[in-house]
């Protein structure tokens, strides 16, 4: 069996780059803001374009809140009842900027990674028009077929 390459188109759709899946300290890296080599450039991209880029910008904010509530919980002093309100206010607030601010945090990603400003956004808005004329596609063919059945029905 052949494996095939995976390839991170750029929003020219000329452009291809390997994604080369970063190793974990360098993830980790990369998630708390840090850029990665070059050669996972084309990971960055479909990391911030592939169809769960949201969620994956969650879970990085996730990792990145886990050390200050992790002190939080353990240095506090206080009761357990008000560490873990102070830990779950943090984390509302955390996920409410993150989530206001997640199409510029991507895109800055996009933009430590090499590719110009943008690139991430046309590439989303691009693969969401062709989701959409796919579906379009799907619903025509579904509707004429239902409209052959009818008429078979009707002796048309």
């Amino acid at each position: 069996m052949v494996e095939q390459e995976q390839v991170a188109l750029v929003a020219d759709g000329e452009t291809r780059y390997p994604i080369d899946r970063p190793a974990p300290h360098r993830w980790l890296w990369y998630a708390f803001g840090g850029g990665l080599p070059a050669r996972n450039r084309g990971w960055v991209l479909y990391d911030t374009t592939t169809g769960t880029w949201w969620v994956r910008h969650v879970v990085r904010m996730l990792v990145q809140l886990a050390v200050p509530i992790g002190l939080l919980l353990a240095f506090l002093p206080a009761g357990w009842g008000l560490r873990l309100a102070c830990a779950g206010g943090g984390l509302a607030l955390a996920l409410f900027y993150s989530i206001a601010y997640m199409p510029e945090a991507v895109e800055n990603r996009v933009v430590k990674a090499g590719f110009p400003v943008g690139t991430a956004t046309r590439h989303r808005d691009r693969a969401g028009l062709l989701r959409q004329q796919r579906e379009s596609e799907r619903k025509r063919a579904a509707a004429a077929k239902r409209a052959a059945r009818y008429r078979e029905r009707l002796g048309r």
